[in-house]
C-alpha cells in the first residue's frame, strides 16, 4: 500500500466525507468486486455487513459460482440489476478495467477499499459520471455514518492501527 503522502495525486478529493455519506444514503444494491467466500478476508466480513444492513450485495468473482447463497458473476458486465455501488477489493492496477465496466454498466459509484489507489481508474470513473470513494473501507464510513459510530457521536475521520508517536 502506498502512502497517501507519496501519491501523485490529491487523494484527498476521493474521501470528501458529503460524497460519501450521498452514496451511502442512496444504494440498495452493492456489487463487490473480489469478494471472497473465505470468512477470513475483508472482502468477506465487509460484505457479510453490508448483507445484514439490508443491502442487496451482488458477489463479482470468475472463481465462485455462489457466496451468501446469492450467483457470483464472472464481470460486472453479467449482471442485469442496477448497481449503485461497485465495491473493490481488487489490486489497484485493475481498477481501470472495473472503472469502463462500471461506466457501461451505468452504476452509481465506484467505491475503492483501503490500498486500491489507481489515478486513471478514478479519471475514467468520474469521466463517465460515477462518484468516486478511494482508500476508504466502505463497511468502516457505513458504521460511522449510517450504523452504531453515528449513533453514538463518533467522528474519527479513519479508524486506523497506525500509532500516531503517542505512547
Amino acid at each position: 500500500m502506498t502512502p497517501a503522502s507519496t501519491l501523485p495525486f490529491d487523494l484527498a478529493g476521493y474521501q470528501d466525507p458529503l460524497v460519501i455519506q450521498r452514496v451511502l444514503h442512496h444504494a440498495k444494491t452493492i456489487a463487490v468486486v473480489g469478494l471472497s467466500p473465505n470468512e477470513l478476508r475483508a472482502s468477506y466480513f465487509v460484505g457479510y455487513y453490508l448483507k445484514r444492513h439490508g443491502y442487496n450485495v451482488i458477489p463479482v468473482n470468475p472463481r465462485e459460482t455462489e457466496i451468501f447463497g446469492e450467483k457470483s458473476y464472472k464481470s460486472l458486465l453479467d449482471v442485469a440489476a442496477p448497481i449503485d455501488i461497485v465495491n473493490v477489493f481488487r489490486a489497484p492496477d485493475a481498477l481501470p478495467g472495473i472503472a469502463e465496466d462500471a461506466v457501461k454498466i451505468r452504476a452509481g459509484a465506484v467505491w475503492c477499499q483501503f490500498g486500491v489507489i489507481n489515478e486513471a481508474g478514478a479519471r475514467i470513473a468520474e469521466a463517465g459520471g460515477l462518484s468516486v470513494v478511494m482508500d476508504r473501507c466502505l463497511k468502516v464510513e457505513h458504521a460511522r455514518y449510517v450504523g452504531r459510530m453515528h449513533w453514538l457521536g463518533f467522528n474519527t475521520q479513519r479508524i486506523t492501527s497506525v500509532r500516531t508517536g503517542l505512547q
